[in-house]
């Protein structure tokens, strides 16, 4: 026998064994299981370095053994503290083992219950009559598959994503292709009747009340919200059908199909699929965009293309300028009527300009006589659904929208002749776009209606009738306003001399009337639960803080001093903590406020605060990459909350490291709330004082005139520490290094970044293109004009990787910054900064 015999024998005998080991998933699951959401229960747990984790149930691994992979089972988004049952992709070794690259943040494709997510410990039930049920930790029902006397004998996850029941005959009981939610992979059909609907935002998972994507009987449609819904995209079917076969929509890798459901596909319909090493999803996102990505086994390519293409550009996307927004060459404005300066419009918010408008003056039904419709011409709209019938020219176009109150404005558009046209009819007023009517071969003029106020006319007859009455009134109740402000002033004065004697009192009663306020303590409380004070954690510029135990929960009290903190600043923090509640933002317990007494009680951070973990004086081990990824995001989050989801901006005004705390696992959560400035959000900037401290503090200071934007500077600087491991300021350096932002600048103009990066850590120097990266976004943060930063929430967005950093940053961006010039003749290094320094656990 020959050795090639040989070969093909031993290969032949080991065929069996080879099949015998695969799978290396874990593709399904049997009757009768119960999964805990925990690390113990689901031994498959992976953490990002985004802060995301997975805990897999189910996992399919692609033909090529390993690359990107869709599993299922438990998901999170940083930090961690609430889960989705979800279809996510993941990627995978050979071994099937979910693996962390930087590049494979996990993706979810599908979810069970993202207007609930669960806590830890939560369960998922595969009972034995075939239903899928989840449950929070609490054992409250959350969802379930419907699935009980169904037959069903099986769980699996298909290499196309689809998380599957099945019967004996390998029959599809249920699946989760027929329940989407926002996405469609590759090779997913929907049919007649369902929707994709986006996520409120890339944060919060409940369903936006904005958009809606429904496959209709004549095809797939993309609608705004309102009454009518109003659409912007249409996909038809691409053949007549015959009686009232239901419409199918279908997602190739390569194109999207509406079809009637009984037609077979094509060649002409379809695209075939490419190898499974390569996974591709059609997201609609909370801005009404429908984006295609895709990842394959060397890389994301995270937005392949946008499938909504509108003419001519993205202003004839609904909401890209908010209501009423006109959007020009990607601009926004508030509409004014022609060859006119009047508004009837206001940003909804001056900083924000794509937020949209709001009437300066709310449209009444009651007031029907006093609307008046504002003209733009050359305007168009993007919903051209809704058609007025017997308008033909614009006089009566204008007329029928006068005549019915819930017409907001009329879009009349028309060829050569202006008394031939189109009259369409619009409820509720979106973005509007100018238009060129040498391009698009149409004239077009937006009516918008507006409240005028009631005339003047009427009342002005009747004060002339009434002025000799008013005279005559006017002389007799002088003399007896006069007496009274006399009994008044007396009685002010000797009430004004007894308040004197009690303001200690009155002072104190002021804290109760506080609206929704926290739990308040008495002095001897908090001093028996602090052991009379004598576990000091730090002291900082408005005070010290100790250790406490109130009940089983250690706490951290925080002792004011009196002439170093007024009544105001205790409001300013009380107020402002104790309204909001946030995961990344440090929890307000209770408060004290006898006499000249103040405290404030808040949750104990184990690990203290940020400076101790990066500066290196307390000896500790570096921080690995991972870990301070998740805290510049944490802290982002955080002010993105401050900034843009209270119902008043919050600028906190002193973002440092020393005011960024850590639990126990490194989570961060932002603190100290003293300094902090509340801003009506019809405000573009306001007034106050120089405050903060050395090194943090933003140009615009010096004007004294600051938005939000001054805690963007702040965090820009925080970056640039967290990432090079050391203070901004550092008199122990050479003097050209002792200030690390304008080191920054000089090393990024001579493309020498990587050089900046904390040498203290092995790992950051496996991480240098993330690290660079991270500068660049700091970079950004640190522009000198307030308007070039970006917004907390685009900061998110860069650190989650849904958005890419401004390519038109400027790398000289303190070549003009008066404020370190101010700051360096102001304060002297030697001298550490005073305001809350606390570095212990709090």
């Amino acid at each position: 026998m020959g050795p090639v015999s040989i070969l093909f024998i031993l290969l032949a005998t080991a065929a069996p064994l080879l099949s015998a080991a695969q799978p290396f998933d874990y593709p399904t699951a049997n009757l009768s299981t119960l999964w805990t959401n925990n690390n113990v229960s689901l031994p498959h747990t992976v953490s990002y370095p985004d802060g995301s984790a997975v805990r897999a149930i189910v996992l399919r691994s692609p033909q090529t053994l390993f690359g990107p992979s869709f599993a299922a089972g438990f998901f999170c988004a940083a930090p961690c503290n609430a889960f989705l049952f979800a279809v996510f992709v993941v990627y995978t070794n050979s071994g099937a083992k979910i693996t962390n690259p930087t590049n494979g943040i996990p993706q979810v494709v599908w979810s069970a219950n993202r207007a609930r997510p669960v806590k830890e410990n939560a369960t998922l039930e595969f009972s034995s009559d075939g239903n899928l049920v989840l449950r929070d930790a609490d054992g409250s029902l959350v969802w379930s598959s419907r699935t009980s006397g169904r037959s069903v004998t099986g769980m699996a996850i298909t290499e196309m994503g689809n998380l599957v029941l099945s019967d004996p005959k390998n029959a599809t009981v249920w699946q989760s292709f027929e329940h989407p939610t926002d996405v469609l992979v590759a090779g997913q059909s929907i049919l007649e009747g369902m929707s994709l609907v986006p996520n409120t935002s890339a944060t919060n998972w409940t369903e936006n009340q904005l958009y809606m994507m429904p496959v209709l009987h004549e095809g797939l449609f993309a609608y705004v919200r309102a009454t009518p819904p109003q659409p912007y995209f249409s996909l038809l079917v691409t053949k007549n059908r015959t009686g009232n076969d239901p419409t199918k929509v279908t997602f190739t890798n390569n194109s999207l199909s509406a079809y009637a459901q009984s037609e077979q596909p094509n060649s002409d319909m379809f695209l075939p699929l490419q190898p499974a090493k390569s996974i591709r999803y059609m997201r609609l996102e909370s801005d009404g965009h429908l984006r295609m990505y895709e990842w394959s086994d060397a890389e994301v390519k995270w937005v392949v293309s946008d499938v909504i293409e509108m003419f001519p550009d993205n202003c004839a996307f609904p909401t890209v300028c908010g209501e009423y927004g006109l959007c020009t060459g990607g601009q926004c404005a508030c509409p004014l009527q022609n060859n006119s300066s009047s508004s009837y419009f206001k940003p909804v918010d001056a900083r924000k300009p794509n937020l949209g408008c709001a009437p300066l003056t709310p449209i009444s039904c009651q007031e029907m006589q006093h609307h008046q419709l504002l003209t733009l011409t050359n305007v168009s709209y993007f919903d051209t659904s809704h058609t007025v019938v017997n308008a033909k020219n614009g006089q009566d176009c204008k007329q029928a929208c006068l005549k019915n109150c819930s017409c907001s404005a009329v879009i009349f558009q028309y060829g050569q002749n202006d008394s031939d046209g189109t009259c369409l009819w619009v409820t509720k007023v979106f973005s509007l776009q100018p238009v060129q009517p040498e391009v698009v071969h149409f004239n077009s003029s937006a009516y918008v209606k507006v409240q005028l106020s009631p005339s003047t006319s009427d009342s002005n007859a009747n004060r002339t009738k009434t002025n000799k009455k008013n005279v005559m009134l006017g002389a007799t109740l002088g003399a007896i306003t006069g007496i009274v402000l006399l009994v008044i002033a007396i009685t002010l004065y000797l009430y004004v001399r007894r308040k004197r004697k009690y303001q200690e009192l009155d002072e104190e009663l002021d804290f109760d009337q506080l609206p929704g306020m926290t739990m308040r303590y008495s002095f001897e409380n908090l001093r028996e639960c602090t052991e009379d004070f004598s576990k000091k954690l730090g002291e900082g510029g408005f005070g010290t803080v100790f250790e406490g135990k109130i009940g089983e929960e250690r706490v951290a009290v925080k002792r004011l001093e009196g002439a170093r903190q007024g009544k105001k600043e205790f409001f300013a923090e009380v107020e402002t903590i104790g309204s909001i509640e946030h995961i990344n933002l440090v929890r307000l317990i209770g408060f004290c406020a006898e006499k000249s007494e103040r405290l404030l009680v808040y949750e104990y951070m184990p690990r203290g605060s940020l400076d101790r973990w990066i500066y290196y004086r307390h000896n500790n081990a570096p921080l690995d990459w991972c870990t301070r990824y998740r805290i510049i995001l944490d802290i982002a989050k955080g002010l993105c909350y401050l900034h843009e989801e209270c119902r008043r901006i919050i600028a906190h005004l002193d973002i440092k490291p020393q005011n960024i705390l850590l639990d126990d696992k490194f989570n961060a959560k932002v603190a100290d709330f003293g300094l902090s400035k509340l801003i009506d959000r019809d405000q573009s900037k306001v007034m106050t004082m120089m405050r903060g401290t050395p090194g943090y503090l933003a140009p615009e200071w010096l004007t004294s005139q600051i938005t939000e934007k001054v805690d963007v500077y702040s965090f820009g600087v925080v970056v640039m520490e967290v990432v090079c491991g050391r203070k901004n300021i550092d008199i122990s350096l050479p003097e050209e290094s002792v200030q690390l932002i304008k080191l920054l600048r000089e090393k990024a103009q001579n493309d020498q970044l990587i050089e900046l990066i904390d040498k203290h850590s092995d790992d950051m120097a496996l991480h240098q293109d993330e690290a660079v990266q991270m500068m660049k976004l700091a970079i950004w943060c640190l522009q000198n004009e307030s308007s070039r930063r970006p917004s907390m929430s685009s900061v998110v967005k860069v650190l989650e990787g849904s958005l890419s950093i401004d390519p038109s940053i400027d790398c000289s961006f303190l070549e003009e910054n008066l404020a370190m010039s101010v700051q360096d003749k102001q304060f002297t290094y030697s001298v550490p900064p005073q305001a809350s320094i606390l570095s212990g656990p709090r």
